[in-house]
């Protein structure tokens, strides 16, 4: 082919990028799609409302927080409300202790579970689809099934009321090896090959070669993991008596006991509660869109 046919080729538009030949969008088109934008407006905006109204209500004075009628806007404004809670309460310890707790639990949690799904996924042996068939159905027992029982053997072995009890228990789930092994298995076997025949072993393929590969899923697992363990209620509740040792969501309980009647300090202790979380999304949110889109979870 000739310098100046593939300069004419190159410089040509496709037929498609010509404006006169798009094809026009019909009414009903254009109708669904002006539809589905304002639903999405109506439904992010009823979903944002009561995080919306927990900021405001948070700067307000504490008779205007149930006003009726609702009143959205303070009329002074409370900023002095975020460093006064930190005086009333024992905010900093926790935090501290959740964010302790949030973050070992997600490490443990990514690491034993790509471990185990890179096993059930790449390692061939006998009753594997068996075992992973009645491990995954664990996530079907609810854990007020075996809560009491799983109370009692803590107990038992010494470790209620310390950090150890949330973070074993919170360690191991199937959901992480459900999740990342959808992932594995679209990894190309001969990757794997490829590396036995270099000489490297199980742990180092999936040390050097699938975890490397495994980001957005890991990204995802990391995320759902450390949202779930900061909001978690029921298992500090149960197995954490010390004060020094509460989360914060044990902590604004015992807040609320105290302060029931101020209502703006409530709020302020519920938007510093809810921040990080929303901080961790929308900072991992790419990521966390990548890994579920690529695990197979999706919708």
């Amino acid at each position: 082919m000739s310098t100046n046919t593939v300069s004419s080729a190159l410089a040509s538009p496709a037929v498609e990028e010509i404006p006169w030949n798009r094809k026009k969008a019909s009414p009903a088109k254009i109708a669904g799609t002006i539809i589905g934008y304002l639903s999405m407006v109506v439904v992010s905006a009823f979903v944002l409302l009561p995080f919306f109204w927990m900021v405001l209500s948070s700067l307000k004075p504490n008779n205007e927080v149930y006003a009726i009628p609702i009143k959205w806007f303070p009329s002074v404004w409370h900023w002095e409300n975020y460093a006064t809670i930190w005086t009333k309460s024992d905010m900093t310890t926790w935090l501290l202790n959740t964010v302790f707790f949030a973050v070992i639990v997600t490490l443990l949690q990514v690491f034993t579970g790509s471990f185990a799904a890179y096993g059930f996924s790449k390692i061939p042996f006998r009753g594997r689809t068996t075992l992973f068939l009645i491990y995954i159905a664990t996530m079907a027992v609810p854990w007020q099934a075996y809560m009491i029982p799983q109370f009692k053997l803590v107990s038992a072995v010494g470790l209620s009321d310390t950090r150890w009890s949330i973070i074993l228990l919170q360690a191991f789930g199937a959901f992480g090896v459900f999740m990342m092994k959808q992932f594995y298995d679209t990894i190309p076997e001969d990757l794997s090959e490829a590396a036995r025949l270099d000489g490297l072993s199980e742990f180092g393929i999936y040390w050097r070669v699938v975890l490397p590969l495994s980001g957005p899923s890991l990204a995802a697992l990391a995320i759902i993991t450390f949202t779930n363990t900061w909001n978690d209620y029921m298992g500090p509740l149960i197995y954490l008596r010390s004060q020094k040792l509460y989360t914060i969501q044990l902590g604004l309980k015992l807040f609320i006991s105290q302060y029931n009647a101020d209502f703006a300090m409530i709020m302020t202790g519920s938007v510093i509660s809810v921040l990080p979380i929303l901080i961790v999304f929308l900072l991992g949110q790419k990521q966390f869109i990548a890994g579920i889109a690529t695990s197979g979870m999706k919708g």
